[in-house]
């Protein structure tokens, strides 16, 4: 349907144990926009999205993309989807060549398809200088970017991408934004999770805040952050304290 959001949560819910992590998560992104997901450490961004994307089996609740429903029709939606998760586990002990060309073919697509695909993504994110190195010796930011290369091969509609910028040399960091930035100008839509307030500010056209596994705001970033910046907001709204100006007086230097 014409309607149809880029990806709904309906009603998400996970429990670990006695732990409720995601309770009843709702939200809706938006076709063509760039959707930044923040909140504190533990909040349940992580596994908010790990079911979002097919990885982790929601306990209620459904997950929809592009209308389809990810665990009703998971090729089908999964096909729409490109995931970069929080510590990304791969195959190490190839090539960045050697890695898309397997995940391509892991999928289906043509050998030709693979092949003309993997060269130009290594070359947009300039990664075709580390031919002949292999994956387990890749810089942090280098990871990023093969990770993101395979989140883009089979041509998503939408990526879903936890903490893109973690660890990410300013450089890399440059060459990400503008593979994003071109990905939903030409049509497709963003998801990420950071904690750089900043960064999404700069970045996203919508945002979410969640906080002991609820959704506490949602909206356009204009609308979320009011008058101030999206990192005030952010403190008002999930009720944190800005600490660091009371104790360690031993940290002063001495005079004498």
């Amino acid at each position: 349907m014409a309607d149809e959001p880029a990806m709904g949560l309906y009603g998400l819910t996970k429990r670990f144990g006695t732990t409720l992590a995601v309770d009843d998560v709702r939200l809706e992104v938006p076709k063509g926009s760039f959707f930044g997901l923040v909140g504190p450490n533990g909040a349940g961004k992580t596994t908010s999205l790990s079911m979002a994307v097919g990885l982790l089996r929601p306990d209620a609740g459904q997950a929809h993309v592009f209308g389809v429903d990810v665990w009703r029709e998971p090729e089908r939606a999964k096909a729409l989807i490109g995931v970069l998760p929080d510590g990304l586990s791969i195959p190490e002990r190839l090539t960045g060549r050697e890695l898309l060309t397997y995940m391509g073919l892991l999928r289906g697509l043509a050998p030709d398809t693979v092949a003309e695909r993997a060269q130009e993504l290594l070359g947009v994110l300039e990664l075709l200088e580390a031919e002949r190195t292999l994956v387990i010796d890749y810089s942090a930011g280098m990871r990023k970017k093969i990770g993101l290369a395979m989140a883009l091969l089979h041509g998503p509609r939408l990526l879903v991408l936890d903490e893109p910028f973690e660890a990410v040399d300013p450089v890399s960091a440059s060459t990400i934004r503008t593979i994003l930035q071109r990905f939903v100008g030409s049509g497709g839509a963003v998801v990420l999770s950071s904690h750089v307030m900043a960064l999404v500010e700069q970045l996203c056209s919508h945002v979410a805040v969640i906080t002991r596994g609820r959704v506490v705001a949602a909206g356009a970033v204009d609308e979320v952050r009011g008058e101030g910046s999206l990192e005030d907001a952010f403190v008002h709204i999930v009720g944190g304290r800005t600490g660091g100006a009371e104790g360690l007086s031993w940290l002063a230097s001495s005079s004498d």
